[in-house]
């Protein structure tokens, strides 16, 4: 939550995402991807800063993820 606080302090645009899917059986790249965005087991969210970077793995596992803006 504390970057959250950050983010929007800073005026920044954020997105959070919740994992709804399991990364078991995944490919390696779809599980690190993952990690990257912070996220580690089912039903766990995170929010981050709305970045082209953040836009292109959300979209790489997209359909292991609920999205919010």
């Amino acid at each position: 939550m504390a970057g959250k606080k950050k983010a929007e302090a800073a005026g920044k645009k954020t997105v959070t995402v919740t994992q709804v899917g399991s990364s078991i059986g995944r490919k390696a790249d779809q599980e690190a991807t993952l990690k990257g965005l912070g996220l580690k087991k089912r039903h766990h969210s995170s929010t981050l800063e709305d970045t082209p970077a953040v836009r292109g793995m959300i979209a790489k596992v997209a359909h292991l993820l609920r999205i919010e803006s």
